[in-house]
């Protein structure tokens, strides 16, 4: 499969430790098999920098790893759950560079500015977790792919 990764640079090798703290899955490399995804990112990213051009990097990534993961720590999440908004919460929250979770991918559907408000208000204690989980329910999701490690990275071969 094809993933694509927004940003306002060139990316000629991949540097986790360029990562941004607090996202969410964590300080890694985010793609998506969505190009109109990762290109609205690389928009983003060149309005909150306020530098660079929008730039999409394409990579082939072999998805039966999330599947079979034998060499890997993998996890996925195939939508919106308590699971899922804990451990965003969890990453969002961690602003070190060391990991909050020792997954080396993760794939799951992003909490955009939609699905972060319905967050802060669970954060502020404004809603209960069952009702965030049901108001989320009414977004469909965008998903992302996370890698986080060196080794995960080498699965990555880019393509253009």
């Amino acid at each position: 499969m094809i993933l694509y990764h927004g940003s306002n640079v060139e990316i000629a090798k991949i540097d986790l430790n360029r990562g941004r703290r607090g996202k969410d899955f964590g300080q890694g490399f985010y793609l998506s098999a969505d190009r109109g995804q990762a290109q609205m990112m690389a928009e983003r990213t060149v309005d909150r920098e306020e530098s660079g051009t929008a730039i999409l990097t394409m990579y082939e990534f072999d998805e039966s790893v999330l599947l079979n993961p034998s060499d890997f720590n993998v996890k996925v999440f195939d939508n919106y759950s308590k699971e899922w908004a804990e451990f965003i919460m969890l990453n969002r929250s961690n602003k070190t560079h060391n990991q909050a979770h020792n997954y080396d991918i993760v794939y799951g559907p992003i909490a955009d500015d939609k699905v972060g408000l319905q967050i802060s208000r669970y954060q502020l204690q404004y809603i209960p977790m069952d009702e965030l989980i049901r108001q989320l329910s009414f977004i469909h999701p965008t998903f992302q792919y996370f890698f986080g490690t060196e080794s995960a990275i080498r699965l990555l071969k880019r393509i253009n």
